[in-house]
């Protein structure tokens, strides 16, 4: 299995959750953990997700999603697992 990190921020509205998602689904990226909240009108996602079976590389993904959240007013990050935790070691 490779994990990856997920995050989605920005001004809330409707829809985020449908278009990250489908995007997902459409990449063959399976949502192993979700969380969102929403403060004071800003949306906030993470997810853990599987991409062993994605259908592109790992840098193409991540640019995707990147696009994806400019098209839809909110930031999408994707980072490797082990990176993501060596950023928000303590």
């Amino acid at each position: 299995m490779k994990k990856a990190i997920i995050t989605v921020v920005g001004k809330d509205q409707v829809g985020i959750i449908a278009k990250v998602c489908t995007y997902l689904a459409d990449a063959q990226i399976n949502i192993l953990d979700i969380s969102q909240t929403i403060l004071q009108g800003y949306f906030n996602m993470m997810m853990i997700v599987d991409t062993s079976h994605a259908a592109d590389e790992f840098s193409v993904l991540t640019d995707q999603l990147a696009v994806l959240g400019d098209e839809i007013g909110v930031t999408i990050r994707l980072q490797h697992e082990d990176i993501f935790n060596k950023m928000h070691r303590i």
